[in-house]
């Protein structure tokens, strides 16, 4: 018992200096690029790393709840992007008020990630290939769902609004902060009550540090895995509502890539890719990090291809410092 102790309190220690490093490398990224450049701390761009930060924080939430339970998903973008056209036939195309947009959008993520969830679960494949079938089907779907055209919404919906416009302002004038950020801080702080409060959230951590022994405890793997998947689709399909708001439209050729930004939030933040550990707030710091960092390197003038080489480290020198992390609350 005292030997088990000990071990979590390691874990816990570790966990705790993991997003102490990652908040620090943040308030770093904002120091380093607002000596370098003069535009960079602004509000319009701090309001811009905001908006940018949205959309990938709710993917880097969902794919939060998979990892820790031991699994991966590399179809969060285009699910996302099956959900913003899901939302805009639902509005556009069928006349229907904009609630019935949002649910379709929610429901097609949740959809999306429940049937990732039995592939793996029920079928035993691997998450790696389950996920990357579901990345063409979602991609596939949207361009034959729009017929391969974007679909705008009618300005009289006001369905940009949801992303752009500010319920803050108006009540407090001067805290124009765009209700795409209020939406995302509002699901962290959700999503992390379910990971720490819920059953859900304990059979997550369970299943992913050990799912022989989860099963062996009477776990129900198939039904639990599947819910976990389903939960991670439900914030990636509000993401799809927020990148739909934010550009009026469902764009059906949009979400590739979307998925290697949010897996690397995840592991920025500290949540380790063989599963069991990891939570939202240290997620979002991953978030932030990886919008200011883009942000940064884009109004000093660097390239793209540089942009990636730079993501690509920073992912590597993450992964790397997780292995560190869990040699030393090993020993």
């Amino acid at each position: 018992m005292k030997a088990n102790s000990s071990t979590q309190q390691k874990k816990t220690g570790a966990d705790t200096i993991q997003r102490l490093m990652a908040f620090g490398a943040l308030i770093i990224l904002f120091v380093v690029f607002s000596l370098a450049s003069p535009y960079f701390f602004t509000l319009s761009n701090v309001i811009g790393i905001l908006v940018s930060t949205a959309v990938n924080g709710l993917l880097a939430i969902g794919v939060t709840f998979i990892i820790i339970s031991g699994g991966i998903d590399l179809s969060v973008g285009t699910v996302m992007t099956l959900s913003a056209v899901m939302a805009a036939v639902t509005v556009r195309n069928w006349g229907m008020p904009n609630i019935f947009g949002v649910l379709a959008a929610v429901l097609t993520g949740t959809f999306a990630g429940a049937v990732n969830g039995l592939m793996v679960s029920k079928l035993k494949l691997p998450p790696f290939i389950a996920t990357l079938g579901m990345l063409n089907v979602a991609r596939g779907l949207s361009l034959v769902i729009t017929d391969l055209s974007p679909i705008y919404f009618p300005l009289e919906t006001g369905w940009n609004r949801i992303a752009m416009g500010s319920v803050l302002g108006t009540i407090i004038p001067g805290f124009d902060i765009p209700n795409g950020v209020l939406i995302m801080f509002g699901s962290a702080l959700v999503a992390g009550l379910i990971l720490s409060k819920t059953v859900i959230g304990r059979y997550a951590f369970a299943i992913g540090s050990n799912e022989e022994a989860a099963r062996l405890s009477g776990l129900n793997i198939v039904l639990w895995k599947t819910a976990i998947y389903a939960v991670g689709g439900l914030f990636v399909g509000i993401g799809g509502v927020i990148i739909a708001a934010r550009l009026n439209s469902a764009q059906p050729a949009l979400g590739l890539g979307y998925e290697l930004d949010a897996i690397a939030a995840a592991v920025i933040g500290g949540v380790s890719l063989s599963g069991g550990e990891g939570n939202i707030l240290g997620t979002i710091i991953g978030a932030f990090i990886i919008s200011t960092l883009t942000n940064g390197l884009r109004i000093l003038s660097v390239p793209q291809e540089w942009q990636i080489v730079v993501t690509g480290l920073i992912i590597l020198s993450a992964v790397y410092l997780d292995i560190l992390r869990k040699k030393a609350s090993a020993n």
